[in-house]
């Protein structure tokens, strides 16, 4: 959701009107489709994505953009280091052949033209004694894969033509990078919540997502608990979706908990007083959350100006200010122990999917728990318009001001700022020209929708929170699916290796292993491509039962499984990570597929984002313990990537109380 539509579409234009390309080039696709045949030598073969599908439409921002993936590309051994064999090393290396086993295409066979005799040129004989590794080579809008015949490595990281030429990583490498920023904690505390695992994988460089996960204990004084029990926790866990850079989504993970917290511990104490209930109504907590939103945006946004008029100064304005003119979205989930209830704050369009297993089917049951709050979902198109009446162009193609995709947002001061203000700041210290559009700001709002839903710790119910990216790439059955399945395979493995002798022991009490092909999910309780939550899947307080027969939908996949051509077969996901959040990375990404999962992993920035976007997942585990709990919040040694450094402890890694 950054500014990568303009780039995008530049690049695109940049595209079509490339330099043609001669015949002759051993480096240039083709002007025709082909398909490798028994008879043709790979190695002069360049397959190319074709549809007569209409454009996709990125909800990323990225417009129009298709995917090309190609089988096997020629002659990238001439790319190769001298390595002081003289240049017959070098003309070695161009004539070595090409592996003659294409990687798979992201496109069908059917999408490929025949062969052409143009491209039945006779190839060089294999010797069979050169080491063979992947390559990708990408262009503006479409890249494709190949095969290097060599050991050494890239001289140069552009052909001729300013395509981008990298070694493709191996799946073991691939691995590595998946799983580089993964952690995960066990709670021993006994009130709800057993584990919670995250992982982060940045497109963009720097990332612009962040994260942030607490625990904080309140004792009886500021909340009311059950009788004999001393205190009670409040849990907290947000993702941020940052965009046009990094510094929103950062001031979030370092303060907005905090506030949150502040506010909640107002109202907490303010209903001891009551002496009907001690405990706060159910509105009282759902607006102390949303006040802590609002008073966070406006120091970002309306206080910074304030101190910037007192102390007018350059390099303060550079750092009061550089949140504001960056955005970011938020998700917030609070889990208050006492009451079992689980609340989740959205801001913008990273959304919340509850998992609650059907004890009946063993199957596992999706339940949104957010709203995508963008220009394309009409309840917040119909909410904006009423705001501002009479400007047709609020929301114009799913933007608001034909700009920025959500209408909900932390920072993105040039849509709350007055023209006034606006000009100002560029006139005094930096800053752009207001849009012409601008009439009666603020048009974005900071303020969340908040949900409720009652948890029930011993059915074992989880909860998915993810920036946009991972639902760009599967859907919220997929997700809760292979939660489900990644579940039964710890269990299984638990059992194997003596159940309580091992970390992932808490599983046994809750599920029977199964041996399904397919995910253990049930139909329903999705989402349709705008983000409208389907309400016939679920009641008022988010505890609608599996049993009672929900409608089911089948909305349409995901745009980047259009992108890619994704086959719908659940078969081609895999379980290979002990960390939930990872596990669900690497399936977005390709799953059993391995080349699909290195060649998106190996895109560099800023061709990944073309791809992909930013991904923060969470995955939160709750359950009961009883005796088991210690009351301490530990890493999780086989699950979280710090430990596994060189060198590096438990320690290393903070637990969040």
């Amino acid at each position: 959701m950054r500014r990568a539509a303009l780039f995008a579409l530049r690049s695109a234009r940049r595209s079509a009107l490339r330099k043609i390309i001669t015949k002759s080039s051993p480096f240039a696709p083709p002007n025709h489709a082909l398909v490798p045949s028994a008879n043709v030598h790979t190695s002069s073969l360049i397959r190319k994505y074709s549809t007569s599908r209409p454009p996709i439409q990125s909800s990323m921002r990225v417009p129009k953009i298709p995917l090309l993936f190609v089988g096997s590309l020629g002659a990238i051994g001439a790319w190769y280091a001298y390595r002081g064999d003289g240049p017959d090393h070098l003309r070695k290396a161009q004539l070595s052949p090409i592996s003659a086993s294409p990687t798979r295409s992201l496109s069908t066979a059917s999408d490929f033209a025949s062969p052409t005799a143009e491209s039945a040129d006779p190839a060089p004989v294999a010797t069979g004694h050169e080491p063979n590794r992947k390559a990708l080579v990408v262009d503006n809008d479409q890249f494709f894969t190949g095969s290097i015949v060599g050991e050494g490595p890239l001289a140069k990281d552009t052909d001729d033509y300013g395509r981008k030429v990298l070694e493709m990583m191996t799946p073991e490498q691939a691995t590595e990078r998946l799983r580089k920023n993964e952690q995960s904690f066990l709670v021993g505390r006994g009130r709800g919540v057993v584990r919670y695992d995250m992982v982060q994988l940045p497109s963009n460089d720097p990332i612009e997502d962040d994260h942030a996960e607490k625990i904080v204990e309140v004792p009886s004084s500021v909340a009311a608990t059950a009788e004999g029990v001393n205190s009670s926790d409040w849990m907290f866990w947000g993702v941020f979706d940052g965009h046009s850079g990094w510094t929103t989504s950062a001031k979030l993970r370092q303060v907005l908990i905090s506030f949150a917290a502040r506010e909640l511990n107002r109202t907490y104490k303010a209903a001891l007083s009551d002496t009907v209930s001690p405990f706060p109504s159910s509105a009282a907590i759902d607006a102390a959350l949303k006040s802590a939103f609002v008073k966070l945006d406006n120091e970002i946004c309306i206080d910074s100006v304030s101190k910037l008029s007192k102390n007018p100064s350059k390099r303060l304005a550079a750092e009061i200010l550089a949140p504001a003119l960056s955005g970011s979205c938020a998700l917030l989930s609070f889990y208050d122990s006492q009451s079992k209830t689980l609340r989740v704050a959205c801001t913008g369009d990273s959304r919340a999917v509850l998992g609650r297993r059907n004890e009946s089917t063993g199957k596992w049951f999706a339940t949104p728990l957010s709203e995508d709050q963008t220009g394309s979902n009409p309840n917040e198109e119909a909410r904006m318009r009423a705001e501002h009446p009479g400007e047709d162009y609020v929301i114009r193609a799913g933007r608001v001001l034909g700009n920025l995709e959500p209408t909900r947002a932390f920072g993105d001061a040039f849509y709350k700022w007055s023209r006034n203000t606006q000009d100002m700041i560029k006139k005094n210290f930096f800053g752009r020209t207001p849009s012409n559009l601008l009439k009666t700001p603020p048009y974005v709002t900071a303020e969340p929708v908040v949900t409720s839903t009652s948890i029930e710790p011993a059915r074992g119910d989880f909860l998915v929170m993810a920036t946009d990216g991972l639902w760009e790439m599967l859907t919220n059955e997929e997700v809760v699916g292979l939660v489900g399945q990644w579940i039964e395979t710890q269990n299984s493995l638990a059992n194997n290796k003596g159940g309580a002798a091992n970390s992932t022991a808490w599983l046994t009490s809750w599920f029977k292993s199964s041996n399904a092909t397919s995910l253990p999910v049930e139909k329903g309780g999705n989402m349709d491509k705008t983000g409208r939550i389907d309400n016939s899947h679920k009641d008022t307080n988010s505890n609608a039962s599996p049993k009672g027969g929900a409608k089911s939908t089948t909305p349409e996949k995901p745009i980047r499984q259009q992108q890619w051509d994704t086959p719908s077969a659940q078969t081609r996901f895999v379980v290979e990570d002990k960390n939930c959040a990872t596990h669900l990375i690497r399936n977005a990404l390709g799953g059993k597929d391995k080349d699909m999962v290195c060649a998106l992993l190996t895109l560099p920035s800023p061709y990944s984002r073309r791809y992909r976007d930013d991904l923060t997942v969470q995955v939160i585990f709750f359950g009961e313990q009883g005796d088991a709990s210690d009351g301490r919040v530990l890493v999780n040694e086989e699950a979280s990537a710090v430990v596994r450094k060189e060198g590096a402890g438990a320690e290393g890694l903070k637990a969040k109380l």
